[in-house]
């Protein structure tokens, strides 16, 4: 299947030709669709707190003994996503189009003094509605004539303009964030990056300009630390024939697997406690008292059910009886939906409940469903008898299965990546998170190289698949935590205006 000229391509990227074989057998096979058993909704499997409950975990979080916590903000890749539109309008114009009044480029263009990166220096003191003006605005937002946003990654973009006069980021927003719910005991507040490499010197730049005022603002002290995909987690793309795809020059083309390749920046992680949030959901500060609350809550809740699990590890550790095992099947079952099957013996029975306490912890916020894109949470049916709690999307479901589909439609909430894991086990070392991953949900998508068709592979996603084997909780948050910013006009949303 492969040349020598292949196999040094293969291997210069840090894989083998056994991975890359693999690939290719992936994409013959497929994967197989989740086996849903219900919804996750309030009434079982996600969390709904009233406002004691809410205080008594961030109480337990601020009193909580924790070795190490960062915050880790998936921030790869540039925003060209956000900027679709943009660039369909400005090729338009070019092409001598006009654009409708209700256009997102021409509305874009409308609200322009609106934006955090407006000046009226680079786009005028005045707009109007005419076509050369708007391809000059759009030109200049997207272009090296002007900000060249198209091509730069969000992280840096100039999100938030405040009364003071001061203009944030969304990579300044999540320092702010940081300092506020992720300090540690020493007022160290420390941040893990995921960032391609040719946007590195934009990200230092962007610290650069706010470490020290916000270090003396907020009496903090950043460590930040920018990491990248490893190149040697891409997978090989292949033809519509599931033959390897092949470039202009023969070579084989790779693409980066998607953010389920992370899993192994997050394993590298010393901490023992990781709040995971993407770079675009962020807000105007006046909003961070109900974010901050709400990201404790989760904290807490995280850490009560690690110190939970530790007491039952540790019980088991002391001897093992019928009436212990049934607790830990009544908790297992109660708190994280998860079901066991029977056991002829009791020594087998505590060995496999053993086996599922002592995992990574993840507690994620879940949002009512309001139509944003995003993956689900469902109870699944696991390949060894058991139930467990999922992050499914969409291409995970058998559409054509007629359960699958009313459980997708009968679901309540989505989540917004809003996670808190816990990567220590009770004996405190760290877990290796690669050994928790599904390698059976992962994704197959159809994509393009130069105008030819091509077939890309996924690898479990990060908070799909990849912490599928993870304990899980699933805890209702207000939609107020959750302003991502998927495209340019969704800044000019309230919460991202002041």
């Amino acid at each position: 299947m492969f040349t020598n000229e292949d196999i040094r391509q293969i291997e210069q990227r840090g894989s083998t030709v056994k991975t890359v074989e693999d690939q290719v057998e992936r994409f013959k096979k497929g994967f197989p669709w989740m086996k849903i058993v219900a919804p996750a909704t309030p009434d079982k499997g996600i969390l709904v707190l009233d406002a004691a409950a809410v205080e008594a975990a961030g109480r337990y979080y601020e009193s909580a003994k924790i070795n190490g916590k960062c915050k880790f903000v998936p921030a790869s890749g540039a925003a060209s996503r956000m900027f679709k539109d943009l660039f369909s309008g400005l090729d338009a114009l070019k092409e001598g189009k006009g654009l409708s009044d209700d256009a997102p480029a021409a509305k874009f263009v409308d609200g322009i003094a609106d934006f955090a990166f407006y000046t009226p220096e680079l786009f005028g003191e005045e707009s109007c509605g005419c076509p050369e003006y708007r391809k000059e605005v759009l030109s200049k937002t997207l272009t090296d004539e002007g900000l060249g946003y198209g091509a730069k990654p969000k992280g840096v973009l100039k999100f938030h303009k405040y009364t003071d006069g001061e203009i944030r980021t969304a990579f300044a927003e999540h320092l702010v964030e940081a300092q506020n719910y992720m300090r540690n005991e020493d007022g160290t507040a420390n941040l893990v990056v995921t960032i391609s490499p040719e946007h590195q010197h934009l990200f230092e730049e962007a610290y650069a300009q706010v470490k020290e005022a916000y270090e003396a603002k907020y009496g903090v002290k950043y460590n930040i630390t920018f990491t990248f995909q490893d190149k040697a987690t891409d997978t090989v793309a292949v033809d519509v024939e599931n033959k390897p795809f092949r470039t202009e020059t023969d070579s084989l083309l790779f693409r980066p697997a998607g953010h389920g390749a992370l899993i192994y920046n997050l394993n590298r992680l010393e901490e023992e406690v990781v709040s995971i949030k993407n770079i675009d959901n962020v807000a105007n500060e006046r909003l961070l008292p109900e974010t901050a609350t709400w990201k404790k809550v989760l904290l807490g809740k995280a850490l009560e059910l690690r110190d939970t699990i530790y007491g039952y590890l540790n019980a088991l550790d002391g001897g093992v009886t019928e009436a212990l095992c049934d607790e830990i099947e009544a908790f297992l079952d109660g708190t994280l939906c998860v079901s066991v099957p029977a056991f002829p013996s009791l020594d087998e029975r505590a060995a496999y409940l053993r086996s599922k306490l002592d995992r990574p912890i993840r507690v994620a916020g879940m949002v009512k469903n309001q139509g944003e894109p995003g993956g689900g949470p469902f109870i699944i049916a696991e390949k060894d008898g058991s139930t467990s709690l999922q992050v499914l999307e969409s291409v995970q479901i058998n559409m054509s299965d007629d359960h699958a589909r009313a459980a997708l439609a009968s679901a309540t909430h989505f989540n917004p990546v809003d996670i808190v894991c816990c990567l220590h086990d009770y004996k405190g070392r760290s877990f290796d998170l690669l050994k928790y991953v599904d390698e059976d949900a992962g994704f197959i998508s159809s994509k393009s190289y130069q105008g030819r068709e091509l077939k890309a592979l996924e690898l479990p996603g990060l908070w799909n698949g990849a912490m599928s084997n993870w304990n899980t909780l699933f805890v209702e948050v207000p939609l107020a935590t959750f302003n991502p910013v998927k495209v340019v006009l969704d800044l000019l949303r309230p919460a991202h205006q002041n």
